[in-house]
């Protein structure tokens, strides 16, 4: 397999023709008079979401390896969310949630290559709307709408920057299914070279934690007995370097900057490899910072349970602009500034439930849908064999506890469903995939059984 890899002093370089070329028009006032100029626009809006990367092996959250560096520099100014949950362990329909503020089961992006409707609200059209240049650039075809894995993502976008092809002989898997972090950083960065009139959102797509789990080197000789954790090492310094040229040129401070992963990764615990299908904390538990303009709150730690479905209300708020009534994630910005908010005391507030689901199972195999529902102490999962944990003394799910605590069970399954009924949005008829879609996403490595669902109609679905 051949390095599809810019030596990262190359990059560098890269970057600094681009960003000079942003700061030219403004390189002859005092810095005084750039630096008034440059708050008197509204804040631009950078998301970066890294695919697949599991919050345990953060820095910033507690992890010793050692991986994430500039990550955890970008933490000490920023909010830290400690307790961030994925509402779908896969990607298209998590960037649903995160990209919307609305639930799955709303939004009906709750597997591969679902629609996004035109009526649900999108973040890129909405800042689009209220003058932001907008720009996506993905790291894999799972995320582009020409290859039929994300239909209507495109939508408030000025550029999206994907046009992604199953591999052809010789070809390397980064020059056609998927793009290195460093590539999906350049195209972005050039893009923003021609487009620096107005406040801009970007965003950037990370995959390279996704397996097969292939860093270029010298991460890939680095990290030879651990890939995965490789993988997010150097998706970390290709961070850092974005990091480095926005400071350097002064687009830092005025620029919100929002880090998420989609999902985590499974290595084997609860039977699972990868991701997909159950919604333990090595799948759901995400990573989350938010960096506000002028480091505001830099370095506050967020306990209480939030998720992705917060992330687009949030970023709609931290630049003013109103939230739909449609959304139906909450702004964290309480949260934060928790000194406000009724009831609390320095950082302790009332945590709120967080449901999560997975339909990949279904689709794929035939097996039962799961849900999810952490309330209180409980991770509860709704299946046909009911899954009670207390996390306090069991945080890695390993004792189920509904045989024997069944009013507990009985009471959160009921809190679950009520909420999943009211969070609904209307019936839509199934998505049937294209031959050329099955063949787009089982090159990425999904939809093993497609159709699997349709041989179990009338029998009771298997338990995953």
């Amino acid at each position: 397999m051949l390095d599809f890899f810019i030596p990262m002093q190359v990059f560098r370089c890269v970057f600094l023709v681009v960003v000079l070329a942003l700061s030219a028009g403004g390189a002859n006032l005092p810095q005084s008079t750039r630096a008034q100029a440059a708050h008197a626009k509204p804040p631009n809006i950078i998301l970066i979401t890294l695919d697949t990367t599991r919050a345990d092996r953060m820095g910033f959250l507690g992890s010793e390896r050692g991986l994430t560096p500039n990550l955890d520099k970008l933490a000490k100014q920023s909010v830290i969310f400690t307790r961030a949950y994925a509402q779908v362990p896969l990607t298209t329909p998590s960037h649903a949630v995160l990209l919307t503020g609305t639930y799955p089961q709303y939004n009906h992006v709750e597997n591969l290559a679902d629609p996004l409707r035109p009526e649900i609200p999108y973040l890129p059209d909405l800042l689009h709307l209220h003058g932001y240049q907008t720009g996506a650039f993905i790291g894999s075809m799972v995320l582009d709408p020409r290859s039929g894995s994300a239909p209507g993502f495109d939508r408030g976008f000025e550029i999206y920057d994907g046009n992604f092809h199953n591999s052809k002989p010789g070809e390397d898997l980064y020059q056609s299914l998927n793009r290195r972090a460093q590539d999906v950083a350049n195209r972005a960065m050039g893009w923003l070279s021609h487009h620096q009139q107005k406040p801009f959102f970007i965003w950037l797509h990370f995959y390279d934690a996704h397996e097969p789990y292939v860093p270029p080197e010298p991460f890939r000789t680095q990290y030879a007995s651990q890939p995965y954790d490789g993988a997010i090492a150097y998706t970390d310094s290709v961070v850092g370097s974005v990091l480095e040229v926005l400071q350097r040129h002064g687009l830092y401070q005025n620029t919100v900057i929002a880090v998420a992963a989609d999902h985590g990764e499974a290595f084997g615990e609860h039977g699972e490899k990868y991701h997909g299908v159950f919604l333990y904390d090595e799948t759901i538990h995400v990573p989350l910072l938010l960096k506000l303009p002028g480091e505001k709150f830099a370095g506050k730690r967020v306990e209480a349970r939030v998720a992705l479905v917060d992330v687009a209300p949030s970023l709609l708020q931290s630049v003013r602009i109103p939230v739909p009534s449609t959304m139906q994630g909450q702004s964290l910005f309480p949260l934060i500034d928790s000194s406000n908010l009724p009831g609390s005391q320095g950082n302790t507030f009332p945590d709120r439930p967080i449901y999560s689901e997975s339909d990949y199972g279904h689709h794929a195999f035939g097996w039962s849908e799961l849900r999810s529902w952490r309330e209180q102490k409980y991770l509860y999962v709704q299946a046909p064999k009911k899954e009670l944990y207390d996390q306090s003394s069991d945080p890695s799910a390993l004792r189920n506890l509904a045989p024997d605590a069944k009013a507990v069970a009985d009471t959160l399954d009921g809190q679950l469903s009520s909420f999943r009924k009211k969070t609904s949005g209307a019936e839509v008829a199934p998505t049937q995939l294209e031959p050329t879609q099955v063949e787009k996403l089982s090159a990425l490595g999904y939809l093993s059984s497609v159709g699997g669902n349709a041989s179990t109609r009338g029998k009771t679905p298997a338990d995953p």
